[in-house]
Order: structure tokens, then C-alpha cells, then sequence
């Protein structure tokens, strides 16, 4: 028992039936994180965080992902030490305890439901560029923008997150080949960007590299600067948590998680940072700051309509695997919380085609209900809180298992942990800070009414609560 309640066994073994398959291998892991990993976050996010902080969003691009690898050295550690599914909520409740654990999957559920939210609006913003540019075909004002921006929803963003549902619902999963065949496609268009762009690159776009700081400072209200982009930009980084909610499905944990995780994060990181440094070397970053949809906008302006619309179809074809990967990690969550008595068992409670038919429609309304009302960057920002505090708790649970535990097995282990953990904590705490007031205060709400409901029902109906009376 520890402060944070029970502690979960290290390697508990479901008998009950309620284990997953193992089905994965690494390229289908590494597939999948890359698959997490780049999608709105490089498409769309990068004219948000330009506009934060100018060309310096090179930069928070660069923070983020050294953040994030320190992040992924740590999940790499917990997920071969621990492979099972329901990755940090699984991991915080073995090393921290069963409230804590509970507080990271409340956590993780805002992480991402927003997450899904987030890339539909992306999506939505390239659909309708690509058929404005594409077609000249002009949709409805008022049936693309939110209240927020003078119109009543965005409709192509709740209409993509219904679907993706629907699919989910009648018993749909994203195999691993096509997961595969989509992450190329986004390999090869954003390539495709670089190489045009890179002739394009003016040096007089650099200067000033950063006008509004490194800490920044409030304009209007609103964080600008280099910290306040990447706080935004660190959205595009969390796909790797995918890969660890798969843990449980791995056919061997110790090879497939260390490369699915760590060579996503490389890959994707270096992607990253090639796009926003020739975005911003080609147009003035105040231009595609205005730009739902950046990339195609710039290759336009250069004179590549054509690969400005396949860019543009790209992102419209691979962006819903995002969300399908997101729904998919939800899901585990949502297993593994509902299997260990903190949810209703109702919640994961999977149909006749293996679909957990109730959660994934309630987790669709909500997703659709955000992306059709609420700005894209206050809802990256919101699922950006929950990912921080999952990551926190993630490097917190490697220091805490080294004490106690300083000889168990650790097929991986983070190097100089006593640093690289530190600093995955450190960094996140610093990003967190540079949210926006109102997503800190949203995030603090969320996790009173969590706590609330953990105390009204999951601390009565906890499976190793009970077994521990007994």
C-alpha cells in the first residue's frame, strides 16, 4: 500500500479472459507512433506556432522534441518493465498508487479525446482549402467556423469525427499494412515540401529569428513567444503513448517498444523541424500564421499548385488515421481502467463485432462537440495539459521503481536516469506553465470532477481494493 493508495503487481496476469492478443510487432508499433505522431501537429500547428514566436518555432520545435525524447526514455523503460495495456495510467499505478494512477487516466482521457478533436479540425481546414483551391468550390461561412469566429459550427470537423466513429462502432480497425501505406503517404508529401521549398528559402524570413522573446510576454491576452509556441506545438509530439498503450499486444516487448517508441520520436523530430525551418524561410511567418492550412499555402505561393493540392489530399487521406489512432488508445485506456474496477465495466463492454460499442460513442460526441465549437489551438493547449501530466508521471514512476526496486528486470533502461528523468519532469512542468491561464484552469477543473468521481465510485468498486479485503 502506498501513499497514493494500493500499488499494482508489476506483472499481473489476467486469467479471466480479459487479456489482449498479442499481434504487434515493431514495424507495426513504429508505424503506429509515426502514424500518432505526425499529423495536425505538423500540417496545421506549425502556422499556429509561428505566429507565436516567428521563425524562433524552429526552436520550440527543437525544445519539444528534446522534452519528448527525454519522455520517451522513460516510457521505453516502463513499457518493457511493465507491458501491459493502459500505458502511464498502468504505470503510475504500480509505482506511485491507485489515486494517482487514477488522476494520469483522467488525464489521459482529456489527452485524447481533445487529441482526436484537434486533428479533426485540421482536417477540416485542408478539406476545405483543397476544394477551394482544388475545384473552386466555396463552402458556407458559416457552417466551417465555431461561434468563436462569427459562424455556427464547423461542419466538415464533426462530420469526420461521426464517421471515424461509425466506423469504430460497426467493428472497423485500421490494420496495420494500411496504417503502414498512410504513414508513408505523409512521409512522402511532407519530403515532397522540404525539397520544393528549400530553393524558395529567403534569409531575410529568419530576421528578427525571435520577436517576441524566448519566455515571451502577453499581447492582447494571448502568450506569445518561443515557450508559448511550444506549448501549443507540443501537441504534435504525444503519438509515441500510443505505441505504449499497445504494450499488452507486443509479441516481444523488449525489442518492439524500444524501437517502436524511439524511432517514431527520432524520425518524426527530424521531420518536424526540416518543415517549420523551410516554412518559415520561404513566407513571412505572420502570412502562414492566417493559413488553416500552411504547407498547401506555401507551395501555392511559390508556384506548385499541383503538389500544393497533393499535399493537401494527403493530409485529407492520412489525417483520419490520426484519429483512429487516438480512438484506439483511448479505448485501451478505457479497458484497462473499466478491467481494473475504477470504470464501469459497462464502459468497455465490447459488442458482438469486438467493438467497445458505448465508450466510442460517447467518446465521438464529445470529440465532435469540441471540433465543431472550439478554436483548434485552445484544444490542442487543453490536450496538451493532459499529456504533460501524464509524461510527469511517467518519468516519476522510473525514479520511484529504481529506488524500490533497484534489481528488477529492465529489458530497457533509461540512460543516467537520475538526469534524463529530472528533465523530462522539469521541461514539462515549463511548458505546462506556459499554457494558456484559461487551459490551466480548465485542466484543474477536470481533474476535481475526476477526483470526484474516483471518490464517489472507483474507490469503492477498485478490484485491488477488493482483493485486498479479502
Amino acid at each position: 500500500m502506498g501513499f497514493f493508495g494500493p500499488l499494482k503487481p508489476l506483472h499481473r496476469t489476467e486469467a479471466d479472459g480479459k487479456a489482449l492478443a498479442k499481434t504487434l510487432s515493431w514495424p507495426h508499433l513504429m508505424a503506429l507512433g509515426i502514424g500518432g505522431i505526425i499529423g495536425t501537429g505538423i500540417y496545421t500547428l506549425t502556422g499556429v506556432g509561428a505566429g507565436l514566436a516567428g521563425p524562433g518555432v524552429i526552436l520550440s520545435f527543437a525544445l519539444c522534441g528534446l522534452v519528448c525524447a527525454c519522455a520517451a526514455l522513460c516510457y521505453t523503460e516502463m513499457s518493457t518493465m511493465i507491458p501491459a495495456a493502459g500505458s502511464a495510467y498502468t504505470y503510475t499505478y504500480s509505482a506511485i498508487g491507485e489515486i494517482a494512477g487514477w488522476v494520469v487516466g483522467w488525464a489521459l482521457i482529456l489527452e485524447y479525446s481533445l487529441a482526436c478533436s484537434s486533428v479533426a479540425v485540421g482536417w477540416s481546414a485542408h478539406l476545405v482549402g483543397w476544394l477551394r483551391d482544388g475545384i473552386g468550390l466555396e463552402l458556407p461561412a458559416m457552417l466551417l467556423n465555431g461561434p468563436h469566429a462569427g459562424g455556427l459550427v464547423n461542419l466538415p470537423a464533426v462530420v469526420v469525427s461521426l464517421a471515424v466513429m461509425g466506423l469504430l462502432l460497426i467493428g472497423a480497425r485500421e490494420s496495420a499494412t494500411i496504417n503502414i501505406v498512410l504513414v508513408i503517404i505523409k512521409i512522402v508529401a511532407l519530403g515532397a515540401f522540404i525539397v520544393l521549398g528549400l530553393p524558395a528559402i529567403q534569409s531575410g524570413n529568419y530576421d528578427p529569428f525571435a520577436p517576441y522573446g524566448f519566455i515571451g510576454q502577453e499581447i492582447g491576452g494571448e502568450k506569445v513567444g518561443i515557450m508559448a509556441a511550444a506549448a501549443i506545438v507540443f501537441f504534435a509530439f504525444f503519438g509515441f503513448d500510443a505505441v505504449s498503450t499497445s504494450a499488452e499486444e507486443a509479441k516481444k516487448p523488449g525489442r518492439d517498444l524500444t524501437i517502436g517508441i524511439l524511432g517514431s520520436m527520432a524520425v518524426s523530430t527530424v521531420i518536424y523541424m526540416l518543415v517549420a525551418a523551410v516554412a518559415v524561410g520561404v513566407a513571412p511567418f505572420r502570412e502562414i500564421a492566417n493559413s488553416g492550412e500552411p504547407l498547401p499555402h506555401i507551395l501555392r505561393e511559390i508556384g506548385y499548385p499541383i503538389v500544393a493540392a497533393a499535399v493537401g489530399m494527403a493530409a485529407i487521406i492520412a489525417l483520419p488515421s490520426v484519429i483512429l489512432v487516438m480512438m484506439y488508445g483511448q479505448s485501451r485506456i478505457f479497458f484497462v481502467m473499466a478491467r481494473d474496477g475504477l470504470l464501469p465495466q459497462a464502459v468497455a463492454k465490447v459488442n458482438a463485432k469486438g467493438s467497445p460499442a458505448l465508450i466510442t460513442l460517447l467518446t465521438g460526441v464529445f470529440v465532435a462537440v469540441f471540433a465543431g465549437f472550439v478554436p483548434l489551438k485552445e484544444i490542442a493547449a487543453l490536450s496538451n495539459a493532459g499529456t504533460l501530466i501524464a509524461f510527469v508521471a511517467v518519468a516519476l514512476s522510473v525514479i520511484i521503481l529504481r529506488v524500490r526496486m533497484p534489481n528488477a528486470e529492465r529489458v530497457f533502461k533509461t540512460p543516467v536516469y537520475w538526469l534524463i528523468a529530472p528533465a523530462a519532469i522539469a521541461g514539462c512542468v515549463f511548458i505546462f506553465w506556459n499554457l494558456p491561464r484559461q487551459s490551466q484552469m480548465f485542466t484543474l477543473v477536470w481533474m476535481v470532477i475526476g477526483l470526484v468521481f474516483y471518490f464517489a465510485y472507483g474507490f469503492w468498486n477498485s478490484r485491488l481494493r477488493k482483493e485486498k479485503a479479502e
